[in-house]
C-alpha cells in the first residue's frame, strides 16, 4: 500500500468538508484535532471547547451528547481508543439552539507503516429524519446481523441423482425437515419447485459434470409443510469424484426481506426529500439549473421533461421567470457573484407560484467541492416564509399602533433594563425633561444616576434613590410621589410608579416606569391641610373660648355671692349700733363663697397641671408591665401586637411613676391609632436601652410616619381630625421636667419612632410639671 503523504491526509481533510455531514479527526487519545467548519457551526461552539475536559468529562463533549447517551458513546470511544476497533456509534447532539438530533458517527484508526493509529479520521451524518423511517429496518438488520453471527449456513452432502447422504441441523431447520427424512432418502427434487427443475436443473447438472462445482445463485425450496424459502445455493464435487459433492445453503429469507425493506427505505427516502416543507434544486458551477424537487415543480408548474428547456437553462433567465421583477435583479447579481468567489448565498425573495401568486421564501445557496477545492455543484434551498412575513409586518404594524399609543397617553413612560437602566423614554417625558439618552450618555455616570441627580428635587433625592434601589433589589412595586424638574427649570410633583416585567421563569427581563404630573392635585392638597388647619385652630378657640365661659359662669355666682355678703357685712358693721354678730355671720358666708370660687378653679386647673407626687426610685420595666396590662384590651381591639425589648442593664430610676406612666400611655396609644390604616402587619415595639448616662426608651410604629416631625410638639398642633393638640406638649413638659428629652424619627420604609431619655442618678425630691397651655 503505498504510504499516505501530508497532502494526502490535506486532500482527506478537505473531502470531509465537502461531504453532506460533518467530518472530523482525532489523535490517539481520542483529542479533537480538525472538526469541520459546519460541524463547529451546528454545534455553537469552538474547536477550543470541544476539547476542555475535566474529572467530570474525559473527553469534553458531555455539553453536546445528550445525557441519555453519553455514558455509552464515551465507553465506546474508550474502548476503540483502546483496542484499535473501528468506531461507529448513533446518539444524539445539541445543535447551537439548545435542541438535539439523531447522528451516527463513524471514525476509523490511520496507521503508520509499523501499524502504530496516527490519527483517528470520522464522519458525523444526520439521520434524524430517517430514525424513526428506518426503525422498522433495523430491527430487520439486527435480526439478520443475529442470524449471521449463528449457525445459519446449511451444509448437505449429496449425490448426483439428487439424494440428500448427510445434512446439517441449519439447513434442516431451513427447510423444516429432520434426519429421518434424509435417512428415508429425501431428495433435492422433492424440495425444489417445478419451475426450477424445468428450467435451471439440467444447468447444475451439466455444470457440476463439466467443472466439478456449482457457482452460487438463488433459487427457491419447498418446506415439509409446502412453503417456499428462498436460499443461496452453490457447491462442488468431492475431489476425485464426479457422483458426490457438498453444498452450501444460505437462507435468504430476512436477505430478501431485508431488499424489500430497502427498496422501499429508498423509496420512501425519494419521496422525503419530495414531501419535506422545503423547495430544493442544483445548479452546476455554469450556472445551470439541472435539477429540481418534486415540492418546486409543483410549486412552479414546471413541466418535469421540460425543466432544462433553454428559457431556463441558464440561471438568470430562471431568477427571471420565477422571480418577483422587484427582486430579480438582486438576486441574479448576488447568484454571479456567489458563482463567481464562492461564497455562500443567504438572502430572502419572493417567488412566483403557478396560479401567479408571489409568495415570500427564505433561501440558501452552498457549494459543494471536489478534493481540490473545485467547486462541482451548487444545492440551493428555498423555505416559504410567507406566513413568518405577514406575521412580522402585523407586529410592526402592532408595534407602531403601541407606540402611538404610548405617546398619546397623558402620562411620561419609561423603560429600564433589570438593574435600572433607561432603555426607552416617551417623546413626552424626554420633552418633560429637556435631555436625551445621549446627552446622559456623554457623561461618566451611568443613566439612572444621571437622570435621577439632573431631575429629582435635591430634598427628595434620596429617598427617591433608597426606594428605587430597594424596588431593583428585591423586585417589589415601586411607589413615590416627589419633585421633578422640568425643561424650564420649574419643580413639579409627580406620581412615579414601577413595576417589574417578567419572563416564565420569573426572572425581571424589564422595569415599566409611568409618571404622572400631579403638582396641581398636590398643591390643592397642601392648601386644604392648611384651610383645615386653620379650622382646627378655630375649633380649638372656640373650644377654649366656651371653656372659659364655663369657667366665668361657674365662678360668676361665687364671686356675685361674695360681693354680696361684703355689702351686707359693710352695712352691718356701719348700723349703729354695729351688729357685730350679724357681720360676722355674713363674713363667714363671704369665706364660704370664696373657697367655693377657689374650688372650681382648682378643679378646672386640675385639666392642665400635672400630679406634685413626689419623685422616688422606680424600676422602669415595671411601669412599662403595667402599662402594656392597661392598654392590652385596646391592643386586642385594634388588632396590634405588643412586642417590648427591654435590656438587662437597665438601673432603677427617680421619676414620678404617675407622669411617666401617663407619657409611655400618651405615645403607645398613638402608635396603635397610626396603625389603623395600615391592613397587615400593625405592631407596636418598644424598647429601652442604656446610652452613656442617660436611659432611652422608645416607641415604634409601622403606621404612614410622621409629616412635620418639628411641629408635633407644638401645644394645639393636631394630624387627628378630633384631636386638641395637646398631649404630646404635656408628654414633653413632663420628660423635659424629668431632666429627659422627648423627640420622634420616620422609619425607612414607613411607620414613625417616638424615644425620650431619662437621666440616670438623683432627681430633685419634688418638681411639678409645668402645664402645657402654659408653655
Amino acid at each position: 500500500m503505498t504510504k499516505e503523504t501530508p497532502r494526502d491526509v490535506e486532500r482527506k481533510l478537505r473531502i470531509l468538508e465537502t461531504m453532506p455531514g460533518f467530518g472530523w479527526s482525532a489523535n490517539p487519545a481520542g483529542q479533537f484535532t480538525y472538526v469541520t467548519p459546519n460541524t463547529l457551526s451546528f454545534l455553537g461552539v469552538t474547536g477550543e471547547d470541544l476539547n476542555t475536559s475535566d474529572a467530570d468529562d474525559e473527553f469534553g463533549w458531555r455539553q453536546l451528547i445528550h445525557p441519555d447517551d453519553y455514558e455509552r458513546v464515551a465507553a465506546r470511544w474508550r474502548h476503540c481508543l483502546r483496542t484499535g476497533d473501528h468506531y461507529d456509534t448513533e446518539h444524539r447532539l445539541r445543535r447551537a439552539d439548545g435542541s438535539y438530533r439523531w447522528f451516527r458517527n463513524s471514525g476509523r484508526p490511520f496507521r503508520d507503516d509499523q501499524g502504530t493509529i496516527t490519527e483517528w479520521f470520522g464522519t458525523t451524518i444526520d439521520i434524524d429524519d430517517q430514525v424513526r423511517l428506518c426503525h422498522d429496518i433495523a430491527e430487520r438488520e439486527a435480526r439478520i446481523r443475529r442470524l449471521v453471527d449463528s449457525d445459519i449456513i446449511g451444509i448437505v452432502i449429496w449425490d448426483l441423482d439428487g439424494t440428500l447422504i448427510d445434512a446439517n441441523d441449519a439447513f434442516l431447520r431451513m427447510v423444516q425437515y429432520d434426519r429421518e427424512d434424509v435417512k428415508a432418502g429425501l431428495r433435492w427434487f422433492d424440495m425444489t419447485p417445478p419451475e426450477w427443475q424445468e428450467v435451471h436443473g439440467r444447468e447444475e447438472a451439466e455444470e457440476l459434470a463439466a467443472t466439478g462445482k456449482m457457482e452460487p445463485r438463488e433459487k427457491a425450496f419447498f418446506r415439509k409443510d409446502g412453503s417456499r424459502v428462498p436460499v443461496l445455493i452453490g457447491g462442488a464435487c468431492f475431489d476425485g469424484q464426479s457422483r458426490q459433492g457438498v453444498a452450501y445453503i444460505l437462507d435468504l429469507t430476512e436477505r430478501k426481506r431485508a431488499e424489500e425493506a430497502l427498496h422501499d427505505q429508498k423509496r420512501e427516502l425519494s419521496q422525503l426529500v419530495d414531501m419535506i416543507p422545503s423547495y430544493l434544486w442544483r445548479v452546476t458551477p455554469e450556472g445551470v439549473p439541472e435539477f429540481f424537487n418534486r415540492r418546486l415543480i409543483d410549486f412552479l408548474g414546471l413541466d418535469v421533461a421540460g425543466v432544462n428547456k433553454p428559457d431556463t437553462s441558464r440561471l438568470t433567465a430562471f431568477i427571471e421567470a420565477v422571480i418577483h421583477p422587484d427582486d430579480a435583479a438582486g438576486v441574479a447579481g448576488a447568484f454571479e457573484r456567489s458563482l463567481a468567489s464562492g461564497d455562500i448565498l443567504s438572502m430572502k425573495w419572493r417567488m412566483r407560484r403557478a396560479d401567479g401568486v408571489y409568495r415570500w421564501m427564505a433561501a440558501s445557496a452552498e457549494p459543494m467541492r471536489a478534493s481540490d477545492g473545485t467547486i462541482v455543484q451548487w444545492y440551493v434551498a428555498s423555505i416559504d416564509i410567507e406566513g413568518e412575513m405577514r406575521a412580522q409586518e402585523v407586529l410592526r404594524e402592532r408595534e407602531r399602533m403601541l407606540h402611538q399609543l404610548v405617546e398619546t397617553l397623558p402620562a411620561m413612560i419609561d423603560c429600564s433594563t433589570p438593574d435600572g437602566e433607561p432603555i426607552y423614554r416617551s417623546q413626552q417625558m424626554s420633552e418633560y425633561l429637556g435631555y436625551d439618552f445621549e446627552h446622559l450618555d456623554s457623561s461618566a455616570k451611568s443613566r439612572l444616576n444621571g437622570t435621577l441627580e439632573a431631575s429629582v428635587h435635591p430634598d427628595d433625592l434620596a429617598g427617591v434613590k433608597a426606594n428605587y434601589g430597594h424596588s431593583l433589589t428585591t423586585g417589589a412595586l415601586y411607589a413615590r410621589r416627589h419633585r421633578l424638574k422640568r425643561s424650564n427649570g420649574e419643580y413639579r410633583w409627580v406620581e412615579t410608579r414601577a413595576a417589574p416585567m417578567r419572563d416564565a421563569r420569573g426572572a425581571i427581563v424589564q422595569w415599566n416606569v409611568i409618571c404622572l404630573d400631579i403638582d396641581p392635585e398636590v398643591r390643592a392638597q397642601q392648601e386644604l391641610q392648611l384651610a383645615q388647619e386653620r379650622l382646627a385652630r378655630a375649633s380649638q378657640a372656640a373650644s377654649l373660648a366656651e371653656l372659659s365661659a364655663s369657667i366665668a359662669h361657674e365662678v360668676n355666682q361665687p364671686l356675685a355671692a361674695i360681693v354680696a355678703n361684703s355689702h351686707a357685712c359693710h352695712r352691718w358693721l356701719s348700723a349703729q349700733p354695729a351688729n357685730i354678730e350679724r357681720a360676722k355671720i355674713t363674713a363667714e358666708r363671704i369665706i364660704r363663697n370664696a373657697n367655693a370660687a377657689a374650688d372650681i378653679v382648682s378643679r378646672t386647673r386640675a385639666l392642665f397641671s400635672q400630679s406634685t407626687e413626689t419623685r422616688t426610685i422606680h424600676s422602669l420595666d415595671g411601669v412599662i408591665a403595667e402599662t402594656r396590662e392597661l392598654l392590652a384590651d385596646e391592643a386586642a381591639r385594634r388588632h396590634v401586637c405588643v412586642e417590648i425589648d427591654i435590656a438587662n442593664n437597665i438601673p432603677t430610676l427617680a421619676f414620678d411613676r404617675v407622669q411617666i406612666q401617663q407619657v409611655l400611655i400618651n405615645l403607645m396609644r398613638n402608635g396603635m391609632e397610626a396603625m389603623d390604616v395600615i391592613a397587615t402587619h400593625r405592631v407596636l415595639r418598644l424598647g429601652v436601652r442604656r446610652v452613656d448616662d442617660v436611659v432611652k426608651t422608645w416607641i415604634s410604629d409601622s403606621g404612614p410616619g410622621v409629616e412635620l416631625p418639628n411641629r408635633m410638639f407644638e401645644p394645639f398642633y393636631t394630624t387627628k381630625p378630633h384631636g386638641m393638640g395637646i398631649g404630646l406638649a404635656i408628654c414633653r413638659s413632663i420628660v423635659e421636667a424629668h431632666g429627659g428629652r422627648l423627640w420622634v424619627e420616620n422609619n425607612e420604609p414607613n411607620g414613625a419612632t417616638f424615644i425620650f431619655s431619662l437621666p440616670v442618678g438623683e432627681a430633685p425630691v419634688t418638681r411639678q410639671a409645668s402645664a402645657a397651655v402654659d408653655r
